[in-house]
Order: structure tokens, then sequence, then C-alpha cells
């Protein structure tokens, strides 16, 4: 039985060092393989390597092997990642704002690591510091991790919550009470993260940051058939919820400059269609929610973009133009 357990710690520790060390521009040689696992106090020699090898091979895991300098060498060729795939992965910690300076650096110790030690000092190399608004709130994780659990289990949760004031210090609403939510589901949007929540009070969604949120607890009280019916639609809810303020969704139609033909697609989707309106102007139908960052949006391209139809929400257009013209 000792016997078969260190046969497993050593095709473990095998995989380990084949994993970590080895790709195919850094393959090692049978006797640097052995040398690593006697070191590890596990006996080796290169005809038993070869034996563990073929074991693995023959379990799927794929190890290549090529002659080098007359001595046969071995390493991992196909792995989970890419390069590019983990350049990405990393890149896109770096943008989120919501994940602290401290866990950005460990996420990325990790990611880079997936694609062993030799990758994995190429990705760091290359790493390009680019968001510096990062958020402090290390809880985030817990958070998470709570609210990920109560989603699972379909129970409430409490918690406080915060806003920062001039010193950057938290300032407490509801100072002595907690807030009550039925979790939707978690929505990661423009930087930031947040929990979609259903509200009883308003007969809609209502949504919180999470890096905003602080010592949230779940209790054993069960959301509502409400809630879980909202959950079905949250995809299509976070593409008219713009940047998670409320408002009333609508179908709009808008008459555009078609040098604005990119920026409606990265709006609201490639699947939009477009209506020529004559050589340099288009329209297209869309459903928003008229909120204050919508009209923030539509409100950037000036004279580019008007709203055509309907008449409530053309109305509520000049109103808000005249707004900002007082």
């Amino acid at each position: 039985m000792a016997k078969d357990n260190c046969q497993k710690i050593k095709l473990l520790k095998l995989m380990e060092i084949l994993r970590q060390e080895t790709d195919e521009e850094h393959p090692l040689r049978a006797s640097e393989i052995c040398g690593k696992l006697i070191s590890q106090g596990i006996s080796c020699d290169r005809r038993t390597l070869s034996k563990d090898i073929a074991v693995l091979n023959e379990q799927g895991f794929e190890v290549m092997s090529a002659m080098m300098s007359h001595e046969k060498c071995y390493y991992i060729e196909d792995r989970s990642f890419s390069v590019p795939e983990l350049k990405i992965l990393i890149d896109a910690v770096q943008a989120a704002g919501f994940i602290t300076e401290r866990k950005t650096e460990e996420l990325i110790e990790k990611i880079a690591a997936l694609g062993g030690s030799h990758r994995a000092e190429i990705l760091k190399s290359n790493i390009v510091s680019f968001n510096t608004r990062k958020h402090s709130n290390e809880s985030i994780y817990y958070n998470v991790d709570y609210l990920e659990k109560a989603i699972e289990e379909k129970k409430k949760v409490i918690f406080r919550y915060f806003d920062l004031d001039v010193n950057g210090n938290k300032a407490y609403r509801r100072e002595k009470h907690h807030y009550a939510a039925e979790p939707v589901g978690l929505v990661y949007n423009e930087d930031n993260y947040y929990l979609m929540s259903y509200s009883s009070r308003y007969g809609g969604s209502t949504n919180y940051r999470v890096d905003r949120m602080d010592s949230v607890e779940i209790i054993d009280e069960s959301v509502s058939e409400e809630a879980l019916e909202l959950r079905k639609s949250i995809a299509g809810y976070t593409e008219q919820a713009f940047k998670m303020y409320g408002g009333q969704p609508v179908q709009i139609t808008i008459r555009f400059s078609s040098k604005l033909i990119g920026a409606v697609y990265d709006r609201f989707g490639e699947s939009t269609r477009m209506i020529p309106m004559g050589e340099d102007e288009c329209a297209a139908t869309v459903t928003v929610q008229l909120s204050p960052t919508f009209w923030g949006w539509i409100f950037q391209f000036g004279t580019q973009m008007k709203i055509i139809s309907p008449d409530s929400a053309i109305e509520e257009y000049k109103n808000k133009a005249e707004m900002l013209i007082k």
C-alpha cells in the first residue's frame, strides 16, 4: 500500500514539474526531471521515468518527447489557456476597478502561473498598469461569496450600505439600520460590480454596488416568486439599464449620422437593425430605460443623433435640453 501511495505521489509531482517548468520551447531532459524528483525525496531513474511518462499518456495527459543532445527530453504542449487568453484575463483583472490593488496582484500571479513558469515571466514582464482608480474595500470578496451562496440557496440577505465622504471615509446610509434584499444576480457593468435584487416596495429591481456593501449576512428567509421570475430576464434588463440606473423600459427610434453606426452597435449590439435614411443617416429602433445615463449617452452626440419616436420620448428629450440650457 505504501508503495502504491509513493507511486501516486511520484506521478503527481512529475505532472507538477512538467506543467510548471516545461513547454514546447523549454523541454526538460530526463536527467533533469529525475534530479528534481530525487531532490524532493522521490526515487527515479531514466528507465522508471519512461514508464511513468507512458502511464500519464495512457491517461490522456499528452506528455510530448524529443531528443536533445542524444538525451530524451519531455514537455507539456497543450495547456488549458494559451498566452493570448491569459493576457486577456490579466488585462480584465487590471481593468476591473472593483478589484483592489492587493487582490489584483494576487490574481495576476495566479493567472500567469496557469501558463507555466516560463510563460508566467513573459506575461508579468509585459504588464501595463492602466487602471489607477482601484477601489479599497477588501471585503468585496467575502461579499461576493455570501451573495453567490444566497443566490444559489434562494435566500434573502441583509447588509449595511455606505458612500464615501469628502475624506474618503465610509458614511453609512441608514446609520443604525441594515438594508434587506432579495438577490437576483451579480452583474459587472462599466467598471463596477452590482447586486441586482428584487424590491417589493418598488415592484421591480434595485441595484447595489458590491464594493459599497458591508457586513453582508444571509438570513433564513426565502426570496419571493417575483425575485425568481426576475432572474429569467436579467440579461435583457442589464442591456436596457445603462450603468445600473433605473427607468421605465420603452421602445424608441433614433435617427443618427452614419458616422455613429459603430457607437449604436457598441451600445445596443451588432444585431441591431439599421435603416438607411438618405446618403449619410440611419435610423434604428431600440429598447432602453429612459434614465439619467441614457440621456447622458444620447446628448454626447449633439445634433448628430435625435429621437424621432415615440412622441412622449421626444417631449422628454426637449424638456431635458431646455433644463440644460437654463
